[in-house]
């Protein structure tokens, strides 16, 4: 009888951290709700360490990956196929920047912040086009 209560506290408590991880619907899309042109929606998410944020290929033409050096160090890079959708489950803290590798130019990016975090000094560096650097910029101002 102890043994047994004994392995289902051990095993609720494994398990106890999954069940508080959420699963978050990013769409990417050809036209937002704003009526602004190739977007991921929402742009901006925060994040606990553990949750889950699941891509949709809501219009075709799209895909979700970390734009290099846009991510923390220890994270492990994501890179979606087009018209599929990704799910990626982030449990490292910090700030990932997402792009859309055929809208990257047109500003198709989007920000993860996991945890309570600051985006580092040089997130911003780098070749990042002028509409997606825009479009980053707004969105670090969620930070």
């Amino acid at each position: 009888m102890i043994r047994t209560l004994a392995t289902g506290i051990a095993l609720a408590t494994l398990l106890g951290g999954a069940a508080f991880a959420e699963t978050i619907e990013v769409q990417m899309l050809n036209k937002g709700s704003d009526g602004e042109r190739m977007v991921f929606e929402p742009a901006f998410v925060q994040a606990a360490p553990g949750d889950t944020i699941k891509f949709l290929a809501s219009d075709k033409g799209h895909n979700a990956e970390i734009n290099k050096g846009m991510m923390p160090d220890g994270a492990e890079a994501f890179k979606g196929k087009i018209n599929e959708e990704i799910e990626v489950t982030l449990d490292v803290e910090g700030v990932y920047g997402v792009i859309c590798k055929p809208h990257f130019a047109m500003g198709m990016v989007m920000t993860i912040a996991v945890g309570d975090v600051q985006a580092p000094d040089d997130f911003l560096e780098g070749r990042v086009p002028k509409r997606a650097k825009e479009r980053f910029e707004a969105q670090l101002n969620n930070l």
